[in-house]
C-alpha cells in the first residue's frame, strides 16, 4: 500500500512539473505581412525645367511681349511675332552668356553663393551684383558697391524701391499669376507660367538693358530665388 501511494504521488509531481514548462514556455509571436500603408514613400524631387517649356509674358491689355523659351543649352527671348530678341547660354558652372539676335556677346550672369553678378563682354568688369539678404529681401548693386534698387518682401510678394525707399514697383502673386505693377499699380508685365516670384522684378530693373533683365530673370528662376 505504501509503494502504491508513494507511486502516486511521484507520478503527480512529475505532471505537476511537466504543466509548469508548458506554461512557461515562450511562444514565438505569429508573422505578421506588412502592409503597404507603412512602406516608407518615396518623394518624387522637382523635376529640372524641360527644354519644351516656356514662359509668356503679357502686357497689361493681355498681348503678348516676349516669351522666355527654354532650350537644352540654356533659352531664347522672343517677341510676340516669335522674332528672337536674345540668347542665353548656360555652361557647366550655371554661367549665363548673354547674346544678342546677331549672336553677338553682351554679357554674362555669374551666379555665387547668395548673389549673381552682371558683367561686361569680355568678363573685365563687374556691372552689377544683385545679392539675396538673410531676411529674404533682395539689393541691387553696381559694381563698385553703389546701391540701385531694394527689392523688399511684402505680404503679397515683393517691392522695388530706390536706396530712398521710393516706391518703383511692386510684384504681386495671386491666383496663379505673378504680375509687375507700377508706382499706380497698372500692370506692366504678367505671367501664369511657372516662374519663381522674384525671376520678375528685374524687368522693374530700369537701369538694364531688356537683354541684361531676362538673362538675370533666367538665373534667378532657374535658381529658385536661393
Amino acid at each position: 500500500m505504501d509503494m502504491i501511494r508513494c507511486f502516486l504521488t511521484s507520478s503527480l509531481v512529475v505532471l505537476l512539473l511537466l504543466g509548469s514548462w508548458g506554461c512557461n514556455k515562450a511562444v514565438d509571436p505569429p508573422t505578421v505581412a506588412s502592409s503597404p500603408e507603412s512602406a516608407p514613400v518615396a518623394t518624387a524631387s522637382k523635376p529640372a525645367t524641360s527644354a519644351s517649356e516656356s514662359i509668356k509674358f503679357k502686357q497689361e491689355n493681355g498681348t503678348e511681349a516676349f516669351v522666355l523659351k527654354f532650350m537644352p543649352d540654356g533659352a531664347k527671348l522672343v517677341d510676340g511675332k516669335n522674332q528672337e530678341l536674345a540668347r542665353f547660354n548656360v555652361d557647366s558652372q550655371r554661367k549665363v552668356k548673354i547674346k544678342n539676335a546677331a549672336d553677338q556677346v553682351l554679357g554674362y550672369v555669374v551666379p555665387e553663393n547668395g548673389y549673381w553678378k552682371l558683367e561686361n563682354s569680355d568678363q573685365s568688369q563687374e556691372l552689377y551684383v544683385m545679392r539675396r539678404q538673410a531676411d529674404g529681401d533682395y539689393k541691387l548693386e553696381t559694381g563698385k558697391n553703389q546701391p540701385v534698387y531694394r527689392i523688399k518682401v511684402r505680404d503679397y510678394g515683393f517691392e522695388i524701391e530706390t536706396p530712398q525707399k521710393q516706391s518703383l514697383y511692386k510684384v504681386k502673386v495671386k491666383e496663379g499669376k505673378t504680375s509687375l505693377r507700377n508706382a499706380n499699380d497698372q500692370t506692366v508685365l504678367s505671367t501664369k507660367s511657372n516662374l519663381a516670384p522674384i525671376a520678375i522684378a528685374p524687368f522693374g530693373f530700369d537701369q538694364l538693358s531688356r537683354e541684361q533683365q531676362a538673362a538675370l530673370a533666367y538665373a534667378l528662376n532657374q535658381a529658385g530665388g536661393q
